[in-house]
């Protein structure tokens, strides 16, 4: 199809403001001047998408990336594998598109953050000088604080709340494994934590699993909040209608205000303050805080200073409130946005547009604007949303969810397609496949 002037215009114009909004130009580089060094940790959601954006936005950007794993597997749709629609290697993509796209790409575990020199030490021994630091870790697991949650128990007992095949891949074969009959025992976490539908959803992959392969099994969800965290109604609604929840043959047996105290893999229990859950698959997901190198670089502060679970940060920039030039993104921040994939991916986008202002001399956008969009399957063909758009409030520095967006009226079959659709987009886009 050919382009009339018209059109060529209009197209023009739409490629500019885009620029202008992301506050970035492809720069050319300046002679005799040193390149800005960038080096972003974690290459989820967040770390890809700003390694990515940041490098196609200025290539006069030195971007380093370090990421602990050679292969990238996707949290959201993990749920899909526990429920036998798809296998672990639907959603796991490989880094080699990424790898063209920065300056370096470095598969290593980093190990020391010196914010006063800026530098990353990395276990393979390798030391990476900075202008500016990239945070995308996402969450770190408190196992301690579920007694008997040590190294022997999480052989047995998996999370799946990091996607892999040790975790994962691992948990889709215990209920594989399990008989028909038997029980399967799963936590939420208290909030904030990552994903907040992600249990709820995972309750009704499970669910879609059981009622298919093993119709007299039961699963019993141990929630540490009040009562569901997420889409409620729609969540309550997909039991009662797919799985018989509130009859005497539901599948699922929702228990609020049951935090897992302690895990015993030998006799397969979960204890909570109430009693203690036997089951054949334990499935507990301990409570979060942000990752490991958060607190190697001392972001790990509240508004107040003081040391915290979750990282504050400077809506405009994503840089820390407490530490210069470190910035942090996604599952880590200490914000009211949803700790999600859609989240990460978004703020990953705005940190790239804002250092590439910054290192140009100006100053980054001073009104952001964050988006999420958050799907839940339910069942093997129906899925529902959410969608929340913040505004940044100069005045509170605080980002305000806007009116609309809101949550799907019912789950359907055309959501689920949105749902896949989705999911390709933000691979896509995340890794540039």
């Amino acid at each position: 199809m050919a382009f009339d002037r018209r059109d060529f215009l209009k197209a023009s114009a739409g490629a500019a403001a885009l620029g202008t909004l992301a506050g970035c130009a492809a720069q050319a580089p300046t002679v005799g001047k040193a390149r800005p060094k960038v080096v972003v940790v974690g290459a989820g959601f967040g770390g890809a998408t700003c390694a990515r954006y940041m490098k196609m936005w200025d290539p006069n950007i030195e971007v380093t990336l370090i990421e602990a794993n050679d292969m990238f597997v996707s949290c959201p749709f993990s749920n899909t594998v526990l429920a036998g629609m798809n296998k672990m290697e639907d959603i796991t993509f490989s880094y080699d598109n990424l790898k063209k796209a920065v300056d370096n790409f470095v598969v290593d575990y980093v190990t020391g953050i010196d914010t006063a020199k800026r530098s990353v030490a990395t276990r393979g021994g390798k030391t990476f000088a900075y202008d500016h630091l990239v945070l995308g870790g996402g969450i770190e697991l408190l196992f301690d604080q579920v007694q008997g949650y040590d190294a022997e128990a999480q052989k047995v007992i998996k999370h799946a709340w990091k996607a892999g095949a040790d975790q994962t891949g691992v948990l889709r074969a215990q209920l594989e494994a399990m008989p028909d009959g038997g029980v399967f025992a799963m936590s939420v976490p208290k909030a904030p934590y990552r994903c907040p539908p992600g249990p709820y959803e995972r309750a009704c992959m499970v669910a879609t699993y059981l009622k298919k392969a093993k119709p007299r099994s039961k699963i019993i969800i141990l929630d540490g909040n009040e009562d569901i965290a997420s889409k409620k109604g729609l969540f309550l609604a997909a039991w009662k209608k797919h799985y018989g929840y509130g009859t005497d043959k539901s599948l699922i047996d929702y228990r609020p205000n049951n935090m897992p105290r302690s895990v015993d893999p030998k006799k397969m229990m979960v204890g909570t303050e109430f009693d203690d859950v036997k089951a054949d698959v334990i499935n507990v997901v301990p409570p979060m805080r942000a990752a490991k190198i958060c607190g190697l670089a001392g972001v790990r502060r509240g508004l107040d200073g003081k040391e915290g679970p979750w990282c504050a940060i400077d809506y405009r920039s994503f840089e820390s409130l407490h530490v210069k030039n470190v910035y942090v993104l996604g599952d880590s921040t200490l914000t009211n946005f949803p700790k999600s994939g859609s989240v990460a991916n978004n703020t990953g986008k705005m940190c790239a547009a804002a250092i590439v202002e910054m290192v140009n001399g100006r100053e980054p956008d001073q009104a952001p604007v964050v988006t999420n969009t958050c799907y839940s399957a339910t069942s093997e063909g129906t899925a529902m949303h959410v969608a929340t758009v913040f505004r940044y409030d100069p005045a509170g520095k605080s980002m305000v969810a806007q009116k609309g967006g809101g949550v799907s009226a019912e789950e359907s079959e055309l959501e689920f397609a949105y749902m896949e659709s989705w999911a390709q987009n933000v691979w896509a886009d995340t890794l540039g496949l």
